[in-house]
């Protein structure tokens, strides 16, 4: 009897044991640090954008904050449509400020 308690502990104990996992030297893993970052509009004029989770009206100096998905579009919008792209969000905007005027070609 004792020897099958023993048994069904050792069982029991080995079961909730982690397992040793190893990370791959050649695999690339991309963390954000922040999970967001701010646009600024620093052109003369009033602009909408759409930020790929929602459009957005600018004044001449007023800033929003995106969120941080690496490879969405920022876009402009008229009239609440998707129009042609201004720049797509890289990992290294997250956490900064970024000037509308520098994104765009």
């Amino acid at each position: 009897m004792k020897t099958i308690i023993i048994a069904l502990s050792t069982l029991v104990l080995v079961s909730f044991s982690e397992g040793k996992q190893t990370l791959n030297t050649s695999d690339k893993i991309e963390v954000s640090i922040a999970s967001s970052f701010s646009l600024v509009n620093d052109t003369k004029e009033k602009v909408s954008i759409y930020t790929g989770s929602g459009f957005v009206s600018l004044n001449k100096g007023s800033k929003t904050s995106i969120s941080c998905n690496s490879g969405k579009e920022v876009r402009w919008a008229n009239k609440g449509k998707k129009g042609n792209v201004i720049f797509k969000i890289t990992s290294d905007m997250c956490g900064k400020t970024i000037k509308l005027s520098k994104v765009m070609d």
